[in-house]
């Protein structure tokens, strides 16, 4: 625990464009989270490489998903914002829980069986311990809480599990995160699929809206999004595009599914397709000219960059260097 606050930690990875999904369901819900805890938000640049990557694409990106943080309004002087790859406890201590991991822990991982499926000329051991680089990264910083959707619970579980097995063996090293549970962000699905999660790895670019697409883009995906024949704006199972398309409206404009159900009784989908539109292009107006500001300014990105890779390497070597003793291995000598 840092300045008397519980510490929450959580990393997207900088592979391909955040999407609308992206944003209502976990940036946005980032921002006032400083109030109450001490956040530490990575860039998960490590993990993006279990699939291959260009690296002037990746570094890019990386450095476009640190400038999206801050122009949500993350603030990097109240949270440490800052890329895996920079700060080498990451590394070192996901060995050394690698030697407390089994492997049928790792087999029986449904996301190892997913991407392997997506990507079956390129199963590396990268990709099977993935689930371990991910439980150092949360125990680095004696981490309480963790903001996870459903699909990644059961890596959160096997961190438990592995820093558990760490405590019964070496006393208590490390903090048992608990899953956070606070204002969940709406999930926002595909506008072509809309029983599959908007990606940002879809194959139809007409499915995910992205944090950069312009107002035009933007309006005409949402009046492509698939609806149903039933004509009414109601929120059912049985009208999943419809139900979607409430869930981004609602969540742009801070209502209740009821205000939104109400506003439009009695209209058609073209209208209400094209009131969802703009209201996304009025949430991502600010935060793309917010965004266009920063990357001018790279003087202040490097220096934040320089600042929080200093304030996360700090407490990560807090944890690890007791970790090292705790196994045996030798005192640094300063």
């Amino acid at each position: 625990m840092i300045n008397d606050k519980k510490v929450l930690f959580s990393a997207m990875q900088s592979t391909g464009t955040l999407t609308l999904g992206n944003y209502l369901g976990a940036l946005k819900n980032w921002v006032n989270l400083s109030d109450d805890y001490e956040c530490f938000y990575s860039i998960a640049d490590m993990h993006s490489i279990t699939v291959r990557q260009d690296p002037a694409t990746l570094r890019k990106r990386a450095r476009a998903l640190l400038i999206l943080y801050i122009a949500a309004g993350i603030d990097p002087q109240k949270n440490c914002l800052y890329y895996q790859s920079q700060v080498s406890g990451h590394a070192e201590l996901a060995w050394i829980l690698n030697c407390f991991t089994y492997m049928g822990e790792m087999s029986r991982m449904t996301q190892f069986k997913d991407k392997s499926a997506k990507h079956a000329d390129n199963i590396n051991v990268g990709l099977f311990t993935y689930p371990v680089l991910m439980a150092a990264d949360i125990l680095l910083y004696q981490t309480d809480v963790v903001p996870v959707g459903i699909d990644q619970m059961q890596h959160l579980e096997i961190c438990r599990d592995i820093a558990m097995r760490f405590n019964n063996v070496y006393g208590d090293v490390f903090t048992i995160p608990e899953a956070y549970i606070g204002k969940a962000g709406a999930k926002i699905m595909s506008l072509q699929d809309p029983v599959k999660k908007m990606s940002k790895s879809d194959d139809n670019p007409n499915g995910s809206i992205y944090l950069m697409d312009d107002p035009d883009t933007i309006i005409r995906k949402c009046k492509k999004a698939v609806t149903d024949s039933e004509g009414c704006v109601l929120y059912r199972d049985e009208q999943p595009g419809v139900k979607n398309l409430i869930d981004i409206y609602r969540s742009c404009n801070d209502l209740t599914v009821e205000q939104v159900v109400k506003e439009f009784d009695g209209k058609g989908y073209g209208d209400f397709k094209m009131a969802v539109g703009e209201s996304v292009v009025s949430v991502l107006k600010p935060l793309q000219d917010r965004v266009a500001e920063l990357e001018k300014d790279k003087a202040y990105i490097d220096g934040i960059i320089k600042e929080n890779t200093e304030k996360a390497t700090y407490f990560a070597n807090k944890t690890l260097r007791k970790v090292q003793r705790k196994v045996g291995f030798p005192d640094r000598i300063r």
